[in-house]
């Protein structure tokens, strides 16, 4: 067996090896835009300064060379996407403004302007790929074959093959190849693919494991409970890779407005060759030279760069961290939520009930008490069960264990058992005799009801020896999360479906002023439409199938990691890891991108007008319209760039 350091630096060198054998080649495929435009920036600048060494036809040889290597990308996106789309775009403006440079015998500067045409473009690509790289790291990580378990015999098998039940054995070091349950052995598991999360979780017997996932320091069985394309693993895929491909309502805008602008740009463009020699007394060459710099500095290439970059960037950044976002519209929608509703169980809660409180008889039975019930009740299977016989096993540092007879359950009602020729009885207030368990310790089941708790009572033959309090109680990244919403001005509401008073309690806790108790699948959708009238955008975060339609209602729906698929699917936004605190986190990386791409914007917009207005009164020259224009469309980029971190 290795120990989880060794394993955790076997996996990791295993994965680095396979980064240091990618091709060369593709290395340079993946930076050929880059390349291509530094080494055209390169030529333009040699040819600059050997100017006064170079016959004319070199020097123009060079030029040509220049606009080849840095344009060719760019050249072939434009003429490719007017030909599919009938339309023109921002890139077959470039060409023509490069086109015109040279006709009006400005060669220098025409081959800058497709260098940092070609610059911008380089950097926009470097942020998809940026963007895509967590879709690629996360498939190399998803193992090829696995080990099955089949007549006691071990067989290496394609993943692909695996079916639900099968058994497959997973060693220390190695990475699950499925999801599943342990049904044999217990490892400490780095689950940081799936949920960001970099410390190792220890899982044992009936507890769910993750492909991708890495098994560190025991080698475990497990019973494969998903398809091998089904799994939680190839769903993040899926969702990050849709992500990319939607385009958020501002981008949306900016690429219909992107058609008419080029449009209206050329027309503009044709009215200056002739207008001003005709009306206003310039010289027709003059009146050409300002056309072509109206066409470079006229051109959009900083407004559509404002936004994708930004998207992309910020999706990225939030996927590494365990949030996934079907869609750039969705990270756009989440910075504008006014309020916010939460499911209780399993999102504001653990989903599982504790043991709060317990009071025994007196001190000294203590330790019987908690041997005898927590033997008892690890025989159900009843959830309750199940809490207390944890409970008890905590505070005795063992499993309790003792000798059992005659056990019978009461459906509804609670256990008995005969232990030690005694008659034990473990349940409800009922069951065990309504009025001596409302008397036990002072009458502590009214302050145990009261604040929304189950109340299981022990009792030895006819005598109430212990009471013990238990209650879903609340994840304390919920207490987190709750209050930076309130610190940002979002109204927290929980929907539950259960009474009234576990909901106040659960409410008060979390620190959530506004509830609604009693709630069937169809009163959450009810209420999250009447929240949307009263706040205009509200989000809902659930884990349930009942929690669907809500989701689904909302305008941002928000499914914790380890709801039901029906809550995954329906949800807009999942988080890896059922930390609610990341909503907060999320929320402010929403409204910083929200920002970014107004500052983009604004700054674009606000360079183009200066641009024209200063060409219209011949105050700036081509040379300074081609970094003007080409400066300010690397420089939102660059700005949209910050949203990586």
């Amino acid at each position: 067996m290795l120990a989880e350091s060794e394993a955790g630096k076997l996996y990791k060198k295993e994965d680095s090896a396979k980064g240091s054998i990618i091709p060369f080649r593709e290395k340079i495929k993946e930076h050929s835009e880059l390349i291509a435009a530094l080494l055209s920036g390169t030529i333009i600048l040699i040819t600059w300064l050997l100017e006064s060494y170079l016959s004319e036809p070199l020097w123009i040889v060079l030029h040509l060379i220049a606009f080849g290597i840095g344009g060719y990308a760019k050249a072939k996106e434009g003429i490719t996407e007017t030909i599919r789309t009938k339309k023109l775009n921002v890139e077959m403006l470039m060409i023509f403004a490069a086109i015109g440079s040279v006709l009006i015998g400005y060669w220098t500067e025409g081959a800058i302007l497709i260098f940092i045409f070609a610059l911008s473009g380089a950097l926009e690509t470097y942020t998809e790929n940026k963007s895509t790289k967590a879709i690629s790291s996360l498939m190399e990580l998803q193992p090829e074959e696995a080990i099955l378990l089949k007549d006691e015999q071990e067989k290496a098998v394609p993943v692909a093959s695996l079916k639900i039940n099968d058994l497959i054995l997973v060693r220390a070091g190695e990475r699950i190849p499925a999801d599943g349950i342990i049904v044999k052995g217990s490892t400490a598991i780095d689950e940081s693919a799936i949920t960001g999360e970099s410390m190792p979780v220890s899982k044992g017997l009936e507890e769910e494991v993750f492909a991708g996932t890495v098994a560190l320091n025991g080698t475990i069985t497990v019973q494969i409970t998903t398809k091998p394309t089904e799994t939680l693993f190839q769903k993040i895929i899926q969702m990050v890779q849709s992500a990319q491909e939607e385009k958020s309502p501002s981008q949306l805008f900016i690429e219909r407005f992107e058609g008419i602008y080029v449009n209206v740009v050329l027309i503009a463009v044709a009215v200056m060759m002739f207008l001003p020699y005709l009306a206003f007394g310039w010289t027709l060459s003059e009146s050409i030279y300002r056309a072509m710099v109206l066409l470079v500095v006229a051109s959009p290439c900083a407004l559509v760069a404002s936004i994708s970059p930004a998207t992309l960037s910020a999706i990225s950044n939030a996927a590494r961290k365990g949030v996934l976002f079907k869609g750039g519209v969705h990270l756009e929608n989440l910075g504008h939520i006014r309020a916010i509703a939460l499911d209780k169980t399993g999102t504001l809660t653990k989903g599982k009930p504790e043991v709060t409180d317990a009071y025994f008889l007196n001190d000294a039975m203590k330790e019987e008490i908690l041997r005898i019930v927590g033997a008892m009740e690890r025989e159900s299977t009843h959830p309750l069960a199940k809490a207390i016989s944890t409970y008890a096993a905590q505070q005795l540092g063992v499993h309790p264990q003792t000798e059992i007879l005659d056990m019978k359950t009461v459906s509804g009602f609670g256990i008995t058992a005969i232990v030690q020729g005694k008659t034990w009885k473990v349940g409800k207030m009922d069951f065990v005799g309504e009025k001596e368990a409302g008397n036990f310790h002072e009458g502590i089941y009214r302050k145990l009801a009261g604040e929304g708790k189950t109340v299981v009572f022990a009792k030895q033959e006819e005598k109430i020896v212990a009471v013990f309090a238990l209650m879903d109680t609340v994840r304390e990244s919920a207490k987190r999360a709750i209050s930076s919403l309130k610190a940002a001005g979002i109204t927290p509401i929980m929907l539950t479906g259960d009474h009234d008073i576990t909901a106040k309690a659960v409410a008060d806790e979390a620190g959530i002023q506004h509830y609604r108790s009693n709630c069937l699948p169809e009163d959450k959708v009810n209420y999250i439409k009447e929240y949307r009238k009263q706040y205009g955008n509200i989000a809902m975060v659930g884990d349930g199938i009942n929690d669907a339609p809500a989701l689904a209602s909302a305008n941002s729906g928000i499914a914790m990691g380890e709801g039901t698929d029906v809550a995954l699917e329906t949800a807009d936004i999942v988080l890896m890891k059922n930390d609610l605190h990341r909503i907060a986190k999320s929320i402010q990386l929403s409204k910083r991108m929200n920002r970014i791409i107004k500052q983009n914007i604004l700054f674009s917009v606000s360079v183009i007008i200066i641009l024209i207005l200063t060409n219209y009164f011949q105050i700036i020259d081509l040379p300074l319209g081609v970094i003007g224009h080409e400066g300010s469309t690397i420089l939102v980029i660059l700005n949209g760039l910050r949203l990586l971190k």
